[in-house]
């Protein structure tokens, strides 16, 4: 390698996500449905991303692929320098653990267990070192160290978003994924849950990639790409 290829590599920024030609394809081989249709999208490392388009555009497909929820029918996928394409499964399932943090519209908690418990509960089972005290102090940096004991059922949406942003974010991934965070919440709880998320965003360093319909939180981020039928075709 010559002294200015190696300067030029010096120079280009890591890759969070690298994803080429990514097609899926659900329902049955009688009726099959594209909804992606070779998507091409590079994220930078500690950038954040807004993804745009509408509603059946493929976005929350295209998370899913990314964040190694849903398998791509075809193409390439690096994400966090891991081969998302050669992996099964149960591959992706470990891949995501202690990399990637998810956090979605619909909250997800477990009823059954307090807001300490939900967020302690998935590090545990990924075996990460003091859960419940990593839990703990996640839980009182998006301001809920007084609702530990408290289950969903006795939170109001946003003190609920905030436990699905500390559960995504304990394991300090180095990439996020939000789908339409606020999409339950009233404009005023939606606007601080969103200060939040690019607050804990900042603390970790990590990569943000964020669904919305909202062009002004898209503003907020480093980049905003736009998707149309399958494609991404604003960058």
């Amino acid at each position: 390698m010559s002294d200015t290829a190696r300067a030029q590599k010096a120079l280009t920024p890591a890759l969070a996500i690298a994803a080429h030609n990514v097609t899926l394809t659900l329902g049955s081989d009688k009726a099959p449905v594209e909804i992606l249709r070779g998507v091409e999208l590079e994220v930078e490392a500690g950038s954040s991303v807004a993804l745009l388009g509408p509603s059946g555009s493929g976005k929350s497909s295209l998370m899913a692929v990314l964040a190694g929820l849903e398998r791509a029918g075809g193409g390439t996928i690096r994400v966090a320098g891991l081969d998302f394409g050669a992996m099964d499964e149960d591959e992706l399932a470990r891949a995501r653990r202690g990399r990637i943090g998810i956090v979605l519209q619909a909250f997800h908690l477990l009823p059954t267990m307090t807001a300490l418990e939900n967020v302690a509960v998935p590090l545990e089972l990924a075996g990460i070192d003091d859960p419940f005290g990593k839990a703990q102090a996640e839980l009182e940096a998006v301001g809920l160290g007084h609702r530990l004991t408290h289950y969903p059922a006795q939170l109001s949406g946003g003190e609920q978003q905030r436990v699905a942003i500390a559960r995504a974010m304990a394991s300090s991934p180095a990439i996020i994924f939000a789908d339409e965070p606020t999409g339950n919440l009233d404009t005023a709880t939606g606007q601080s849950i969103i200060e939040l998320i690019f607050a804990r965003r900042a603390a970790l360093g990590a990569t943000l990639l964020i669904i919305t319909h909202d062009p002004d939180l898209a503003e907020q981020c480093d980049r905003v790409v736009v998707m149309h039928d399958g494609r991404i075709e604003e960058r």
